[in-house]
């Protein structure tokens, strides 16, 4: 009997659809003056299953929106993308210059030294969307991500 009640218990558990976790590393936004109303936001993105990142939304913010800046001839553009591809165990960067968050019709100035709310959406291989949120500290450029980094920049 007990062993049945186990094998049912295992077949339970291995049937349950745990939540996703990406890894969020160095995530910051950058400050804003009185009557700006865009900004970007940058972090470091890992997940241990290929996943993608299909949207993004802030509370200080009337649109955020994944986008990539890229060179196009002498011309650089920056454009919203549909998703970013996380493949797995990859870190992906959201950087200045490249892809990133675009944080518009701002609804106050992100002051420096404060935090903003970030829900990322994700979707998996299966289909399945979940969603993370991520507090971002605000401030004129990226945190420092250690102190190894720094010792680098000398």
């Amino acid at each position: 009997m007990k062993s049945k009640f186990f094998i049912a218990a295992c077949a339970l558990l291995a049937s349950t659809t745990f939540a996703q976790n990406v890894k969020v590393s160095d995530a910051w936004a950058r400050s804003t003056v009185q009557g700006q109303k865009a900004s970007g936001a940058f972090m470091t993105l890992t997940s241990d299953q290929p996943v993608k990142l299909i949207g993004v939304s802030a509370a200080v913010a009337g649109v955020a929106q994944i986008h990539e800046m890229k060179m196009d001839g002498n011309i650089m553009k920056m454009a919203p993308v549909n998703a970013l591809d996380l493949p797995a165990g990859q870190a992906v960067a959201l950087k200045p210059g490249g892809f990133h968050v675009m944080l518009m019709d701002l609804k106050a100035p992100l002051s420096k030294d404060s935090q903003v709310d970030l829900t990322l959406t994700f979707q998996d291989a299966k289909g399945k969307n979940f969603t993370q949120t991520v507090q971002a500290k605000v401030g004129t450029q990226a945190p420092m991500a250690s102190d190894a980094a720094h010792e680098h920049m000398h």
